[in-house]
């Protein structure tokens, strides 16, 4: 006498493989809708004519002689900034992947030259620290992580 189908080897070999492409597919839909990918912009055409304006600002720094040194530590940010001396720095911080976690942040002097502000806990990963004046007419690009 033989065993009934449950007790066989040969069903469950057989049933495991879509079902493996079941769990897989449900995990990586999960995957999908619960994360933002974050990499098109919906403006992409007017950010695309922009680079050229932006360019320029960031040269214009470079022919000012202006440079930046940034310390990014726990939950403070502090800029020495070389070559100017603004009423304040507006600083955009941007996290390489996860748009969610950026920061926009107003540095006020503390003494010449550096320019402080409190900002909250940043997650690791690589971060883009853009440095602008508050006219906008130059601005420096850093990369920390």
């Amino acid at each position: 006498m033989t065993a009934p189908w449950y007790r066989q080897l040969w069903p469950w070999l057989l049933m495991s493989g879509p079902a493996a492409v079941i769990v897989a597919g449900a995990v990586t839909t999960w995957i999908a809708f619960a994360s933002a990918d974050g990499l098109v912009a919906e403006d992409y055409y007017k950010q695309g004519m922009a680079v050229n304006k932006v360019l320029a600002r960031e040269e214009r720094a470079r022919a000012l002689g202006i440079s930046a040194e940034t310390t990014l530590t726990g939950s403070k940010i502090s800029i020495e900034l070389h070559g100017a001396a603004p009423e304040a720095l507006f600083v955009h911080l941007a996290h390489a992947t996860r748009a969610g976690h950026d920061q926009r942040l107003r540095l006020a002097p503390v003494q010449p030259g550096v320019y402080e502000a409190d900002l909250t806990e940043l997650p690791a990963g690589r971060w883009r620290i853009v440095v602008e004046d508050p006219r906008a007419s130059w601005r420096i690009v850093k990369e920390s992580s």
